[in-house]
């Protein structure tokens, strides 16, 4: 699974005009499905955004969660994500994981995420969203699990 991780003060989604998911400050995280991906990803994944360590403490360093300063999660699915643009202009897709078992996947993120005590907002999946935020610092991090497991660090992330 990927994911664009994103610091905010504030986010929302909408589809159609109306306010799908809104949160204050915490995180907004587009997240990808692909192909081969399964729910030890969606909970690997989980695990790394809620205890990813890039909220200031005292110091003014990146060395709190989104557990420690008690933020939200905006989560918008975004099987763009995967788009493959290394034979042209026209990203092609294939690497995305078919929509139906994607959603399944997607959800799984957010309930993991919910079950690791974060509050959670969404989109809706295989919908025309428009997302807004306001980026905080600015800061925004990509997540890769396949790329994770590849370069050998430990598949969950670990708490300080």
């Amino acid at each position: 699974m990927r994911a664009v991780v994103q610091r905010v003060t504030e986010a929302q989604v909408s589809v159609a005009g109306e306010v799908t998911g809104q949160i204050a400050a915490g995180l907004c995280v587009l997240v990808g499905v692909g192909k081969d991906d399964t729910e030890s990803e969606a909970s690997t994944l989980a695990d790394k955004v809620v205890n990813l360590r890039i909220f200031e403490d005292d110091a003014g360093k990146m060395n709190k969660s989104l557990l420690d300063v008690a933020g939200s999660l905006l989560a918008v699915s975004q099987f763009t994500l995967y788009g493959d643009t290394s034979r042209g202009r026209r990203p092609s897709f294939v690497l995305a994981m078919e929509p139906g078992r994607a959603e399944l996947l997607f959800e799984r993120f957010c309930a993991a995420c919910r079950n690791l005590g974060v509050t959670v907002a969404t989109g809706r999946f295989r919908t025309h969203m428009s997302v807004s935020l306001v980026n905080d610092g600015p800061v925004t991090i990509l997540l890769d699990t396949s790329r994770e497991a590849a370069s050998g660090a430990p598949a969950q992330a670990t708490a300080p």
